[in-house]
Protein backbone atom coordinates (compact mmCIF):
# COMPACT_ATOMS: atom_id res chain seq x y z
CA UNK A 1 0.00 0.00 0.00
CA UNK A 2 1.25 3.39 -1.24
CA UNK A 3 0.09 6.58 0.81
CA UNK A 4 0.85 10.22 0.23
CA UNK A 5 -0.04 13.50 1.67
CA UNK A 6 -0.57 16.88 -0.12
CA UNK A 7 -2.20 20.34 1.87
CA UNK A 8 -4.19 22.36 -0.87
CA UNK A 9 -5.95 25.63 -0.10
CA UNK A 10 -9.13 26.10 1.71
CA UNK A 11 -10.98 27.29 -1.54
CA UNK A 12 -10.01 24.28 -3.59
CA UNK A 13 -11.77 21.68 -1.19
CA UNK A 14 -15.24 21.95 -2.77
CA UNK A 15 -13.65 21.61 -6.03
CA UNK A 16 -12.03 18.75 -5.54
CA UNK A 17 -14.83 17.22 -3.36
CA UNK A 18 -17.54 18.30 -5.81
CA UNK A 19 -21.18 18.31 -5.64
CA UNK A 20 -22.11 15.24 -3.12
CA UNK A 21 -18.70 13.81 -3.67
CA UNK A 22 -18.92 13.10 -7.11
CA UNK A 23 -15.70 14.44 -8.22
CA UNK A 24 -13.94 12.71 -5.11
CA UNK A 25 -15.93 9.61 -6.08
CA UNK A 26 -15.10 9.97 -9.91
CA UNK A 27 -11.13 10.34 -9.14
CA UNK A 28 -10.91 7.41 -6.61
CA UNK A 29 -13.05 4.95 -9.65
CA UNK A 30 -10.58 6.64 -12.49
CA UNK A 31 -7.61 5.96 -10.44
CA UNK A 32 -7.96 3.00 -7.98
CA UNK A 33 -7.03 5.09 -5.25
CA UNK A 34 -8.71 6.17 -1.79
CA UNK A 35 -8.58 9.78 -1.03
CA UNK A 36 -9.27 11.42 2.38
CA UNK A 37 -9.96 14.90 2.42
CA UNK A 38 -9.43 16.83 5.94
CA UNK A 39 -11.65 19.94 5.04
CA UNK A 40 -10.53 22.10 8.28
CA UNK A 41 -6.65 21.99 7.24
CA UNK A 42 -6.49 21.22 3.27
CA UNK A 43 -4.42 17.69 4.13
CA UNK A 44 -5.56 15.53 1.32
CA UNK A 45 -4.33 11.67 2.00
CA UNK A 46 -4.10 9.50 -1.27
CA UNK A 47 -3.44 5.64 -0.93
CA UNK A 48 -3.69 3.13 -3.25
CA UNK A 49 -1.94 -0.35 -4.26
CA UNK A 50 -0.66 1.00 -7.37
CA UNK A 51 2.39 3.13 -6.56
CA UNK A 52 2.21 5.22 -9.87
CA UNK A 53 -1.64 5.58 -9.58
CA UNK A 54 -1.23 7.30 -6.06
CA UNK A 55 1.74 9.23 -7.82
CA UNK A 56 -0.83 10.59 -10.69
CA UNK A 57 -3.48 10.83 -8.55
CA UNK A 58 -1.25 13.03 -6.31
CA UNK A 59 0.05 14.92 -9.46
CA UNK A 60 -3.64 15.35 -10.42
CA UNK A 61 -4.92 17.28 -7.20
CA UNK A 62 -2.34 19.35 -7.49
CA UNK A 63 -3.53 20.59 -10.56
CA UNK A 64 -6.80 20.57 -9.06
CA UNK A 65 -5.41 23.46 -6.60
CA UNK A 66 -3.38 25.36 -8.92
CA UNK A 67 -7.00 26.15 -10.68
CA UNK A 68 -7.95 23.25 -13.33
CA UNK A 69 -11.40 22.31 -13.07
CA UNK A 70 -11.09 18.23 -12.20
CA UNK A 71 -12.20 17.20 -16.28
CA UNK A 72 -8.68 19.60 -17.06
CA UNK A 73 -6.43 18.09 -14.77
CA UNK A 74 -7.88 14.64 -15.09
CA UNK A 75 -5.79 15.05 -19.08
CA UNK A 76 -3.14 13.72 -16.38
CA UNK A 77 -4.41 10.60 -17.12
CA UNK A 78 -4.38 10.57 -20.68
CA UNK A 79 -1.12 9.54 -21.03
CA UNK A 80 2.05 8.33 -19.06
CA UNK A 81 3.74 10.91 -20.71
CA UNK A 82 1.59 13.11 -19.24
CA UNK A 83 2.94 15.88 -16.69
CA UNK A 84 2.43 18.51 -14.72
CA UNK A 85 4.56 21.72 -14.56
CA UNK A 86 4.35 24.77 -11.92
CA UNK A 87 6.01 28.04 -12.20
CA UNK A 88 6.13 30.36 -9.84
CA UNK A 89 5.95 34.41 -10.37
CA UNK A 90 6.50 35.59 -7.10
CA UNK A 91 10.36 35.74 -7.44
CA UNK A 92 9.57 38.25 -10.32
CA UNK A 93 7.23 40.33 -8.48
CA UNK A 94 7.15 42.77 -5.63
CA UNK A 95 3.96 44.21 -5.74
CA UNK A 96 0.61 42.73 -5.82
CA UNK A 97 0.07 45.33 -8.63
CA UNK A 98 3.14 43.97 -10.54
CA UNK A 99 1.86 40.02 -10.70
CA UNK A 100 -1.80 41.07 -11.35
CA UNK A 101 -0.27 42.90 -14.70
CA UNK A 102 2.13 39.82 -15.22
CA UNK A 103 -0.87 37.79 -14.58
CA UNK A 104 -2.89 39.79 -17.44
CA UNK A 105 -0.37 39.06 -19.80
CA UNK A 106 -0.16 35.65 -19.69
CA UNK A 107 -3.57 35.69 -20.12
CA UNK A 108 -4.53 38.09 -22.34
CA UNK A 109 -7.60 40.31 -23.36
CA UNK A 110 -10.41 37.76 -22.71
CA UNK A 111 -8.04 35.09 -22.16
CA UNK A 112 -6.54 35.15 -25.71
CA UNK A 113 -2.79 34.97 -25.33
CA UNK A 114 -3.58 32.02 -22.90
CA UNK A 115 -5.90 30.19 -25.20
CA UNK A 116 -3.24 30.92 -28.08
CA UNK A 117 -0.45 29.51 -25.84
CA UNK A 118 -3.04 26.10 -25.56
CA UNK A 119 -3.81 25.99 -29.44
CA UNK A 120 -0.36 26.14 -30.46
CA UNK A 121 1.83 23.91 -27.66
CA UNK A 122 -0.70 21.54 -26.94
CA UNK A 123 -0.73 22.08 -23.63
CA UNK A 124 -3.18 23.78 -20.71
CA UNK A 125 -2.77 26.31 -18.28
CA UNK A 126 -4.07 27.33 -15.52
CA UNK A 127 -2.90 30.84 -14.47
CA UNK A 128 -3.90 31.11 -10.95
CA UNK A 129 -2.15 33.68 -7.83
CA UNK A 130 1.05 33.62 -8.31
CA UNK A 131 1.70 31.03 -10.03
CA UNK A 132 0.90 29.41 -13.76
CA UNK A 133 0.54 25.76 -14.08
CA UNK A 134 0.67 23.78 -17.27
CA UNK A 135 -0.35 20.25 -18.21
CA UNK A 136 0.99 18.22 -21.39
CA UNK A 137 3.39 16.07 -22.98
CA UNK A 138 7.18 16.60 -21.92
CA UNK A 139 8.08 18.79 -25.54
CA UNK A 140 4.64 20.67 -25.13
CA UNK A 141 5.32 21.41 -21.56
CA UNK A 142 8.46 22.83 -22.28
CA UNK A 143 7.01 24.80 -25.07
CA UNK A 144 4.49 26.74 -23.16
CA UNK A 145 7.07 27.29 -20.38
CA UNK A 146 9.37 29.01 -22.73
CA UNK A 147 6.29 30.60 -24.08
CA UNK A 148 5.15 31.99 -20.78
CA UNK A 149 8.80 32.74 -19.65
CA UNK A 150 9.14 34.81 -22.55
CA UNK A 151 5.80 36.45 -21.54
CA UNK A 152 7.07 37.01 -18.22
CA UNK A 153 10.47 38.81 -19.86
CA UNK A 154 8.61 41.38 -21.66
CA UNK A 155 8.38 40.29 -24.86
CA UNK A 156 5.93 40.97 -26.88
CA UNK A 157 2.86 38.68 -27.71
CA UNK A 158 3.74 38.49 -31.43
CA UNK A 159 7.18 37.33 -30.76
CA UNK A 160 5.98 34.55 -28.55
CA UNK A 161 3.58 33.36 -30.96
CA UNK A 162 5.79 33.20 -33.96
CA UNK A 163 7.96 31.28 -31.22
CA UNK A 164 5.07 28.71 -30.64
CA UNK A 165 4.41 28.78 -34.22
CA UNK A 166 8.08 27.69 -35.07
CA UNK A 167 7.98 24.73 -32.33
CA UNK A 168 4.63 23.58 -34.06
CA UNK A 169 5.64 23.04 -37.20
CA UNK A 170 9.15 21.80 -36.19
CA UNK A 171 7.45 18.99 -34.09
CA UNK A 172 5.07 18.33 -37.54
CA UNK A 173 8.63 17.73 -39.40
CA UNK A 174 9.62 15.55 -36.72
CA UNK A 175 6.60 13.68 -37.04
CA UNK A 176 6.74 13.09 -40.83
CA UNK A 177 11.00 12.07 -40.56
CA UNK A 178 9.33 9.50 -37.91
CA UNK A 179 6.69 8.28 -40.63
CA UNK A 180 9.36 7.84 -43.90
Amino acid sequence: MTTTEIKITANRIPVLIGKGGKTKYGIEKKTGTKLTIDSEDGLVGIEGEDAIAVLRTTEMVRAINRGFSPERAATIFEDEDMMLDILDLSNVCSTPKQMERLRGRIIGKEGRAREQIEDMSGAILSVQGKTVAIIGMIDQVKNARTAVEMLVEGLPHATVFSFLDRKKKEAKYDMLDYYY
